[in-house]
């Protein structure tokens, strides 16, 4: 089983996730090493790997809504914590600028900070299990 460094396969899962298509992410299987690309390789110093994207030694770190912490994840939030403005978010995702509308809801809700750590301990344990059945061993950092 390799290792990845806790902190490496967060900020690349947010990599991924922060955009639709042009940026990807991948763990080596044998170093646990974690690798980006984009559209802008050039932004990056270091060397690519040239079968990053073709060899099975190479995981691609998933985005968020290959986990579930989209849409569903916003709407399992109001459900607990809103469920009277349940009808409502749920329709802010039926249209651009659903996030920037539900995070705008909480804020005037005074629960955006909840919104953040319910979101934060989401992810944190969708990536652990996404690790344990990768075969990655998350190394705290």
């Amino acid at each position: 089983m390799v290792a990845v460094k806790h902190d490496d396969l967060s900020m690349a899962f947010d990599f991924v996730s922060s955009a639709p298509l042009d940026q990807d992410a991948y763990v080596s299987l044998d170093t646990g090493k974690v690798y980006w690309t984009s559209d802008f390789n050039d932004a990056f110093d270091e060397e690519i790997p040239e079968d990053l994207e073709t060899s099975d030694r190479y995981l691609a770190i998933p985005h968020k809504n290959e986990l579930g912490l989209g849409r569903s994840l916003a709407l399992q939030f109001v459900a607990q914590e809103l469920p009277e403005c349940y009808d409502e978010v749920e329709g802010f995702f039926r249209r651009q600028g659903a996030y920037a509308r539900f995070k705008y809801l909480l804020e005037g809700k005074g629960i955006i900070e909840l919104w953040y750590s319910f979101e934060a301990d989401a992810v944190d344990r969708a990536l652990r299990q996404w690790c344990g059945e990768n075969g990655l061993e998350i190394l705290e950092s």
